[in-house]
């Protein structure tokens, strides 16, 4: 059986060296793999974490949105999108998709603004990038920051920009083995903002400023104050390190991705019954390949018997208590979920 994900695994010939190094904690390569990825998406305003949780939990102090505040996000994402918010104590409130896309319908965003929402948070679904413009544009209105979920959309594009750089007031990605591209685990954070990018340096380092934090003697320098709330969240050396040899072959595993897409387009151009998702304006990373099918269980059955690991991927996240009955109705949720099937598309697919 194909399976619907692998994780590509880079060579990394200086892994054992790092391991008896001493060096172990955020050093050299982790600072190479951000510089590597400030050129990728074009920003001076990027850091990476250890998690994509923390990459949350660091945009979301950063950007000082506190316990009880409102954050509107979708229901059709990965559970690692959305629970993290519960966990930060906020309160999630639901907005419905477009059908046809899985991503969040502008319409509905503005339908559940309400003075305490404090963040709209816009997940790209499985790769395929969402409504951008109109996203941002909602959010500027009423002065409410769009976080831009990119967990499984590393190396999509929008309207001929790498998501990351579409003018987001922040963007996070998830660097986990299943994503794409993988750190074994860990997170990318990117500001729009100056200010919140020198602000989250500290607020993803417990607070400290260490270029103050230790003084001459190398003991902790009590005149350096901690005044932000923070986290443990600096990415080690080694998952650095398998980042940056990462980046050395982004390109070419995207070119592959989307090869295989193009060999999927053909198989379904000459029929009506199965309908890949597009949009003109967007380019995925083809994480996956989506279709929008009739017969979903059917299809997913079908694809699995002659070799391919279909699958619907996510659950509607609206069906778990833990984020409370919320009176919000969202027919393109039902229709996009009981409609959507993925494929395998990746490098792994000869």
């Amino acid at each position: 059986m194909i399976p619907l994900f692998k994780p590509y695994v880079p060579k990394v010939p200086d892994m054992d060296a790092i391991l008896h190094s001493g060096a172990l904690a955020y050093g050299t390569y982790t600072k190479q793999f951000e510089e590597k990825l400030r050129a990728y998406f074009d920003t001076p305003y990027l850091i990476v974490t250890n998690s994509f949780y923390t990459a949350i939990s660091v945009a979301l102090t950063t950007l000082g949105i506190l316990p009880g505040d409102d954050v509107i996000a979708s229901p059709m994402a990965c559970l690692a999108s959305t629970q993290p918010y519960l966990s930060n104590g906020l309160h999630v409130c639901w907005a419905d998709v477009d059908p046809h896309t899985g991503t969040l319908s502008p319409e509905s965003v503005r339908q559940q603004i309400t003075g305490r929402t404090k963040a709209i948070v816009h997940n790209h679904f499985c790769g395929y990038p969402g409504y951008i413009e109109e996203i941002n544009t909602i959010g500027n209105a009423y002065g409410i920051p769009v976080i831009d979920d990119g967990i499984e959309c590393f190396g999509s594009e929008y309207k001929g920009k790498k998501i990351g750089a579409c003018g987001t007031d922040v963007t996070i990605f998830a660097l986990t083995s299943v994503r794409f591209c993988n750190c074994v685990d860990g997170g990318i954070v990117i500001f729009k903002d100056e200010e919140l990018y020198k602000k989250s340096l500290l607020v993803r380092d417990c607070g400290i400023d260490r270029s103050r934090f230790r003084d001459q003697t190398g003991e902790i320098n009590p005149a350096c104050d901690i005044s932000l709330v923070g986290y443990s969240a600096t990415m080690s050396n080694l998952n650095g390190y398998i980042g940056l040899r990462q980046m050395d072959e982004i390109h070419e595993l995207l070119f592959k991705h989307r090869a295989q897409a193009e060999k999927w387009n053909e198989v379904f151009a000459s029929q009506t019954a199965l309908i890949p998702i597009r949009r003109e304006t967007c380019s995925p990373n083809y994480w996956v390949y989506g279709l929008l099918s009739d017969s979903k269980a059917q299809t997913i059955q079908e694809f699995r018997n002659k070799g391919y690991y279909a699958s619907g991927v996510h659950i509607r996240n609206d069906i778990y208590s833990v984020f409370g009955k919320q009176d919000v109705a969202l027919p393109g949720v039902a229709e996009f979920y009981e409609r959507f099937v993925a494929l395998p598309c990746g490098w792994w697919i000869e």
